[in-house]
């Protein structure tokens, strides 16, 4: 039975991880979806858009579809765009942007589709339109059919708003949810990064194990829309735990200043209990007390031509270190380079999708346990 007053919701994605989201999103209650290019797609209501932001840690930004109409000309773009009921969907107090893109339609002058709807905007509902509004309005004019969406989160959801320390060439922390996830990690096993950074796939792991949500240390785009209610998000919005992990985390790299800040970074996410991060060489890896978990790092892949040797002897190591002393442990490495990830001579069964990250393309490749 269909819900009243449902419209889409377009969950966006790194291109390549759709099915990994879209297992996500069935795990956590939300309506039956469709993968498409780049997101996943599904009917709910304003509530769903808030508890999409709030809770989905593969999201990269959640559209909302507010509505579509035809057009095959400037002018009746404009008589339609005056008739649209806005006044349901955004504040004359809060400023808009408007994005228009267009494809195989009558209308192709993005730029004059942009200007017909910023009038529209402002002088049918009063509210200020400028290029740094609050509230981003994206427009697909495609086969002359007009789609209206609304970013309902403003900046990208991998930004959780409790992690100062970046580094270097830092892993997305959507991308990394995702990853562990394809690597089969459901938040009761520990996991190991010999090659830590800035500490993401930890915090990522501890926050997943406590049951933490990875939006409640920040704000939303939805707050300042018309449909926006503060109670109902103040009653959604949790920033403790469901429960204790038993588990432990931990990630060692050999910059101090990454230590440092990846530990600053758990105690502002509240996950410094469960993490520890150490000084360490790849050579004195060691697997902790315990039972077997994931070990799952981001290596470098990106260096200049020559110093491409010491990175292949540099997975060699890491291969041969998982090898002799990770017995039952499995293996997830993120990179762009598969020369590299063969270098390491592990075991892998499966090779992801290439994903898009800082301007290159990426692959998860994992192992079985060891």
């Amino acid at each position: 039975m269909k819900r009243k007053n449902t419209f889409e919701i377009f969950v966006v994605t790194a291109p390549g991880l759709e099915p990994a989201l879209g297992r996500e999103m069935r795990e956590k209650g939300f309506e039956r979806s469709s993968n498409l290019v780049g997101g996943v797609s599904f009917r709910g209501t304003w509530t769903d858009v808030w508890r999409a932001n709030l809770e989905l840690r593969g999201a990269t930004r959640v559209l909302a579809r507010i509505g579509a109409f035809r057009a095959t000309s400037l002018r009746q773009l404009d008589h339609r765009a005056r008739a649209f009921p806005w006044a349901e969907f955004l504040r004359p107090d809060v400023s808009v942007r408007v994005e228009v893109t267009s494809k195989k339609s009558k209308i192709y002058h993005q730029g004059a589709a942009a200007e017909r709807i910023e009038r529209a905007i402002s002088e049918e509902l009063g509210a200020t339109v400028a290029p740094d509004g609050e509230v981003k309005l994206k427009v697909r004019i495609e086969d002359n059919l007009c789609t209206l969406s609304i970013d309902t989160s403003g900046e990208s959801l991998h930004k959780r708003g409790h992690k100062i320390y970046t580094g270097k060439a830092p892993m997305r922390e959507s991308l990394a949810a995702l990853f562990l996830r394809q690597c089969g990690f459901d938040g009761t096993e520990p996991v190991v990064d010999p090659m830590c950074g800035s500490g993401t796939f930890l915090l990522e792991a501890a926050e997943i194990a406590a049951g933490l949500q990875p939006g409640r240390d920040r704000d939303f785009s939805f707050e300042h829309l018309a449909s926006f209610d503060a109670d109902t998000l103040a009653e959604m919005r949790r920033s403790e735990p469901i429960h204790v992990p038993e588990a432990r985390y931990y990630g060692f790299d050999r910059d101090a200043g990454a230590v440092r800040g990846a530990t600053k970074n758990a105690e502002r996410a509240d996950v410094a209990a469960w993490t520890q991060f150490s000084e360490q060489a790849l050579s004195d890896l060691e697997p902790p007390q315990g039972p077997p978990g994931l070990v799952i790092t981001n290596p470098p892949y990106g260096a200049r031509i020559g110093n491409k040797k010491a990175l292949f002897s540099l997975y060699g190591a890491l291969g041969k270190t998982l090898r002799s002393r990770f017995s039952g442990w499995r293996v997830g490495i993120v990179t762009s380079d598969a020369g590299l990830a063969r270098a390491s001579t592990l075991p892998f069964v499966e090779t992801g999708p290439p994903v898009a990250h800082g301007g290159l393309r990426v692959k998860l490749f994992r192992t079985d346990p060891l």
